[in-house]
Order: structure tokens, then sequence, then C-alpha cells
């Protein structure tokens, strides 16, 4: 009986060390950026925006990082101000997309950001999230969706900070 409990005990160890093992990989590398079927359209859609000169060339402007106030950050945000008033979402045509600063000068592309002041909103079932106004944005009352397409986020696809990125291209993670 003593046998048969020891091996008991030492397979019950042995899955639970595979299983905290394949947790922390999971949360050391983030979320894969495929592992949605939205964030998989999204970059069919918008992959063109891996040049932020695009970006630049169909009317985005950036506006300041945006970072946590617990870390991680949303990044840079390039926003196409008249896809923000005609409050539409469209899949190729986000309000604004977002970029981390690197530490060699660059903008890498991280996310896409659809925004309406018409809710509630969703796009193909996710729901968007509501920004009450007044806002840390200026903005009215918005409803808005995040999604890491092509950086994974631990916290999960459509969260809005990303504990990957950072402001800082000092300290910008290379995940």
């Amino acid at each position: 009986m003593t046998n048969y409990l020891c091996n008991k005990l030492l397979m019950a160890g042995a899955v639970l060390s595979v299983c905290t093992a394949l947790a922390q990989a999971h949360q050391e590398g983030g979320a894969s950026p495929g592992a949605n079927p939205l964030a998989d359209k999204v970059r069919a859609a918008d992959s063109r925006f891996l040049d932020v000169s695009v970006a630049a060339a169909e009317g985005y402007s950036p506006i300041p990082c945006a970072s946590g106030i617990t870390g991680g950050a949303m990044g840079i945000h390039y926003v196409n101000a008249e896809y923000l008033k005609d409050d539409k979402i469209d899949l190729a045509r986000p309000e604004a997309v977002m970029y981390e600063p690197m530490a060699d000068g660059t903008l890498k592309l991280v996310a896409v950001e659809y925004i309406t002041s018409k809710g509630p909103a969703s796009l193909d079932g996710h729901l968007f999230n509501f920004n009450g106004a007044p806002n840390r944005y200026g903005l009215g009352a918005f409803y808005e969706l995040h999604v890491w397409a092509w950086k994974g986020n631990p916290t999960g696809t459509f969260a809005d900070m990303n504990p990957n990125v950072s402001c800082d291209p000092t300290v910008a993670p290379s995940q």
C-alpha cells in the first residue's frame, strides 16, 4: 500500500510540475497573437500598417504613448479623426493603430483600436468596453475594443493595457 501511495503522489507531483511549467511559459510569452479568430481577421485586414508611413498616408496622426498606472502600456496611437467622427465599425478601418517605440527609433505595430460613440457595440461577437465622460482622453463617452493582433498580451487579446509594452523605448520588451 505504501508503494501505491508513493507512486500516486509522484504522478500527481509530475502532473502539477508540467501544468506549472506550461502556465509559466504562457505568462512569460504572452498570449499568442494568433490565438483568436478576430485577431487573425484584423491581421489580414490591417497588416499594411506594419509600416507606420502607411498609417500617416491614410490620415492617421500620432498622439502620445499611453501607459498604465500599474504598468504596461497601449503604445503610441495613430488616430484617424475622420473615422472617429463617422461612428462606423469597419475591420479594415480601425479608428486607431497602436505602435510600440523601439530602442532603435522605429515603431512596431502591436494592436489596433476600434472606437464608436454608439453602443453597446461589438465586433465579431466581442463586446466593446465603455468609457464614460469625463475621461483621460478628453472625449465624450465612447465604446472601444483593442485587438492585440501583432503582440501577445498575457492579460488578453482585447485588454486595454499590455504589460509587455512600454512607452520607454530604452526598456521596451523584445517579445
